[in-house]
């Protein structure tokens, strides 16, 4: 997949901004806060529909605009797609797929495929489940849209079933209504189950040849999926870990097991690297999932997704630097970095420098 076009209209520090990028390398080069990361963002945006920075649309908008639009064209093997995102400062975001207007936000996933690794990757290693949750859940969503679907069903099951567990106190008879939602909640929970599990394994083996490479063979990482239901993945085990929980559901109000508890560990030699492992061991980490995402992705799609790299050269150490740099090579890549000597090696198609919010070549 190769972006062909891009343009950003009141987003972040842009009035207007339009990219049209080489299908190698693009590297967004000057120095911390002239919106170098916005753009990054745009096309992340274009993706998975969210950015990773904020959930909140309203930041998105240029200070005293109305609106921002974000539109990307892209050529695939199929032919050509384009999303555009518009989201006013009062009322609901809306969507386009090549013009026409779409309802659900599902609709987005797959037609613009990335992979962006930045600082905030380190999250992934070291902060609780729902990072690692995440990183699990927009890979499969921009693989398998349906997988999208699939996890707004189980947010809704799951938000019912707490619904009638706080209810439950006041109103005993809202629990005529819980074995119900069990059933939904387990119906959709068991697919989620099954897909990441499938998933992770896949990861795991490619992080670990990747790992190596970048370690020197000095290290070996293994990524494990370890899910809340330990009893299987089928709707029957996440039935009998919900029943089984329910009492100290009801004592609790909340939902304690299901895939919304689950998570993903990371090891090198046995030892979780987010506990024990360094700085370094935990960056290295991260850049091998995030690299091993880019393998999957395009086993999975036939064609290699685009790569974001934002500020990340000068993180890394030059042998790091040059193992990821190596692997550039066919993929349509968006650099950001405040120093080019960061890129020595790197075969640059377009440099673009960014000051204040504007673009210049």
């Amino acid at each position: 997949m190769k972006i062909t076009r891009a343009q950003l209209t009141n987003y972040r520090s842009y009035e207007t901004c339009v990219l049209a990028p080489c299908e190698g390398v693009n590297v967004l080069l000057g120095d911390n806060g002239q919106g170098k990361t916005n753009v990054l963002e745009a096309l992340y945006l274009a993706c998975t529909g969210r950015s990773h920075r904020t959930r909140q649309d309203r930041e998105l908008i240029r200070w005293g605009a109305d609106f921002a639009d974000v539109k990307v064209e892209a050529e695939r093997r199929d032919g050509s797609h384009d999303v555009e995102i518009i989201l006013p400062a009062l009322g609901r975001r809306r969507l386009k797929i090549a013009g026409q207007e779409v309802s659900r936000s599902g609709e987005l996933m797959g037609h613009i495929t990335g992979v962006l690794f930045s600082p905030e990757d380190l999250r992934t290693v070291k902060d609780g489940p729902a990072e690692r949750r995440r990183f699990v859940d927009m890979a499969l969503s921009q693989i398998k849209p349906a997988y999208y679907y699939g996890l707004q069903r189980y947010a809704r099951a799951l938000r019912q079933r707490n619904e009638v567990l706080k209810l439950a106190a006041a109103q005993p008879g809202a629990l005529s209504t819980l074995d119900s939602w069990d059933e939904q909640l387990a119906a959709a929970g068991a697919e989620l189950m099954r897909q990441r599990r499938e998933y992770v394994a896949r990861l795991s083996k490619l992080a670990g040849e990747t790992h190596r490479e970048i370690s020197d063979g000095r290290e070996q990482l293994e990524i494990r999926y370890v899910p809340s239901v330990s009893m299987g993945d089928d709707a029957q085990a996440i039935l009998e870990a919900l029943f089984g929980a329910r009492e100290n559901d009801l004592r609790r109000m909340t939902t304690s097991v299901g895939p919304h508890r689950d998570d993903v560990l990371l090891t090198i030699a046995g030892r979780d690297v987010r506990a024990y492992g360094s700085q370094g061991q935990q960056r290295t980490a991260a850049l091998a999932m995030r690299l091993s995402e880019l393998d999957v992705m395009r086993e999975a799609m036939g064609e290699w997704p685009m790569l974001m790299l934002d500020d990340v050269m000068s993180e890394l150490d030059p042998s790091r630097r040059r193992q990821l740099i190596a692997r550039l090579k066919g993929i349509q890549t968006f650099i950001t970095c405040t120093d080019s000597d960061d890129l020595a090696g790197a075969q640059v198609g377009r440099t673009w420098r960014v000051h204040a919010g504007a673009l210049g070549e």
